[in-house]
């Protein structure tokens, strides 16, 4: 499920709470019309050379437990007020449309097909995009989160009010709780060493959840320094070892960011008496065929700005809790010992049979460990090194 659907699902249930309200001098009935239910939620923006995603469903009744679901079946294409057209495929959760060069004047819009019903969205000239001049990680405190702060490139036309949204996939490097190098060979009845037995680190990726929008109106010369993105949590595993952040910056036009602020305005009320319905958030997609409303806004931009960006947990105050030895301790380990760990589950890791009994037999003293805690791959990791991991400095696209 997409932040937007979440947000518009939640916003058309947050009613209900008023209702069910004690203490009241009136019971409250809310009036919910049922024009604002099984409305078109559209997300998605049109961008120059590249693949562009639109993810259509539909909002649910305010007693429905049901998550959105995607709209299937529909027939969706950009197309420009010269004729141009691109058709989009539906996939995986969205529809693909593969977008060629957009022209500066000419006019594009969303064109979609669904229910019976035709929607567009507003025709919109393409917005050029600066360049990321930086992307920074300050931390004020050594007890305070990491900030990601970025800073745009001076505005084309620094006379005039910019507005900007961004978007980050974030890689980090994971390593596994505990590594060895040998294995319990039940044949031969003793521990047997091999290398490369699991990965020593491996990746995970994510997108953050929530957008950032900024306007220039409060900076000199219209140029937006040092704003805050988000923040990362200084004692989470993303800071362990290495992170690294793509960022995207699109312009937008300022209904997009009036829209952007209305619609987190909208989540950020749920449960207020006065928060607005989802037919009331701003929109520029409209259904031709009907008075139907339509949740969502069509951005179009003549490119997009990307900034990778790294963080060095040595440069930073990494609150890591002091790990403790989780391993399955055996003081005195035999065979049918061995064996009970391997059919419960565990995994060698240590082996120490350096010390004696007053016989002279030796002691053997072993340690074992769930697969989980030695293959980070069982923990969502993936083990192909990113291409751009053993980059030194910060780049931009």
């Amino acid at each position: 499920m997409t932040r937007l659907r979440e947000t518009l699902y939640f916003v058309l249930c947050l009613l209900v709470g008023v209702s069910a309200l004690s203490g009241c001098i009136e019971d409250y009935e809310a009036d919910i019309s049922s024009d604002d239910s099984n409305l078109l939620v559209v997300e998605g923006a049109i961008c120059s050379d590249q693949l562009n995603k639109f993810y259509l469903s539909r909002t649910q009744t305010v007693n429905s437990s049901a998550s959105p679901q995607m709209e299937t079946g529909a027939l969706v294409s950009v197309r420009g007020t010269d004729g141009t057209e691109y058709k989009a495929q539906q996939a995986d959760g969205y529809y693909a449309c593969q977008v060629g060069t957009l022209s500066s004047s000419v006019a594009y819009y969303l064109h979609i097909e669904t229910a019976g019903e035709v929607y567009e969205s507003d025709p919109q000239q393409p917005l050029a995009t600066e360049k990321i001049a930086e992307v920074r990680a300050v931390q004020t405190t050594p007890e305070s989160n990491i900030d990601v702060l970025v800073t745009p490139a001076e505005p084309f036309h620094p006379d005039k009010q910019v507005y900007y949204l961004w978007t980050c996939n974030e890689t980090w490097e994971v390593r596994p709780d505990y590594t060895t190098t040998l294995y319990y060979d039940t044949k031969l009845q003793q521990p047997v060493a091999k290398s490369n037995l699991y990965p020593e680190r491996g990746w995970k990726d994510a997108t953050l959840t929530s957008i950032m929008v900024g306007s220039s109106r409060n900076y000199e010369g219209q140029h937006i320094r040092l704003l805050k993105m988000y923040d990362i949590d200084s004692s989470g595993e993303r800071v362990y070892y290495k992170y690294s952040g793509l960022v995207c910056q699109r312009a937008i036009t300022k209904a997009e960011y009036e829209y952007e602020l209305a619609r987190r305005q909208a989540s950020s009320e749920m449960g207020g008496l006065f928060t607005p319905l989802p037919s009331a958030l701003p929109t520029n997609i409209h259904c031709l065929t009907s008075q139907k409303h339509v949740i969502g806004y069509v951005g179009c931009s003549l490119n997009t700005s990307e900034y990778r960006f790294f963080i060095n947990p040595l440069d930073f105050t990494i609150h890591r809790p002091v790990q403790i030895d989780n391993r399955k301790w055996l003081d005195n380990t035999t065979h049918a010992l061995c064996m009970k760990m391997i059919e419960s589950g565990y995994f060698l890791c240590e082996w120490d049979d350096t010390q004696r009994s007053s016989t002279g037999a030796p002691i053997i003293r072993s340690a074992w460990a769930y697969k989980n805690q030695l293959d980070v791959r069982l923990r969502g990791a993936y083990t192909e090194e990113p291409e751009y991991w053993s980059l030194n400095e910060n780049v931009s696209y």
